[in-house]
């Protein structure tokens, strides 16, 4: 397990749970979004470790945490995509770091996603993306237990975690630790969608949103394959 350190704090945005949680209604922020003792940090993260999934453990968002995310993308030409989250917005950076291609040889799979006009082509294009070299995305929980849970509407980020991205590269907060697996299932109904997500999604696309897929990485297969970068901050929900 890898330890980074960093200088500043990230900052909230506009969709940041705190300035949607005033209108999600009885959301309890005091259990879900809480953050852990160092003891039961570094408990989870052994824990997430010993299932085969890399933790790379940083004390803040915008300064560790950008630099251990770009530090997993090796140049050369790799395909670079991420699903919408809330945790990397927060923790900033990435975007322009992709789009300057730091590294050399980035291709930003996103970009051409939203480059593409037609309809049809570009839904074809959003179903090949989980398949990238490189899959960047939010996680809704992780148990103490180790076990990482996501989840989403289409399953345009889940479709990369348990098989199709070549390489899959989660990032969170330590807010999303909670005891069991069975926490980690109530935490995405109870905090993340419909509550907080509905909300955004009202806000970005005019419609409402709600849990499609759940998924449950249980036991990382490919050596290497998987990583988690863990941020001892408050980040997304």
């Amino acid at each position: 397990m890898a330890d980074v350190t960093g200088q500043q704090m990230a900052k909230p945005t506009e969709y940041s749970a705190v300035n949607l949680v005033k209108d999600a209604g009885g959301v309890d922020t005091e259990r879900w979004n809480r953050v852990p003792d160092e003891a039961t940090i570094k408990r989870t993260a052994e824990a997430v470790e010993s299932r085969n999934i890399r933790v790379i453990l940083v004390d803040t968002a915008e300064e560790g945490g950008l630099r251990a995310v770009i530090d997993l993308i090796p140049e050369g030409g790799a395909e670079v995509m991420y699903g919408s989250s809330t945790t990397m917005n927060e923790m900033g950076g990435f975007d322009r770091a992709l789009k300057e291609n730091r590294k050399g040889g980035w291709r930003d799979y996103h970009a051409v996603i939203t480059a593409e006009n037609d309809e049809k082509k570009r839904h074809a294009l959003r179903r090949k993306s989980v398949a990238a070299d490189y899959f960047l995305s939010g996680v809704q929980a992780i148990a103490e237990s180790g076990e990482v849970v996501g989840c989403d509407k289409t399953g345009s980020r889940m479709g990369a975690w348990p098989h199709a991205a070549a390489h899959l590269i989660l990032v969170s907060g330590t807010n999303k630790i909670v005891p069991t697996v069975d926490d980690a299932l109530r935490r995405c109904r109870e905090y993340c969608l419909p509550p907080l997500e509905n909300q955004r999604a009202q806000h970005v696309y005019g419609m409402g949103s709600y849990i499609g897929k759940h998924v449950i990485l249980d036991k990382e297969d490919a050596d290497g394959r998987v990583s988690l970068v863990l941020i001892r901050e408050r980040l997304g929900y």
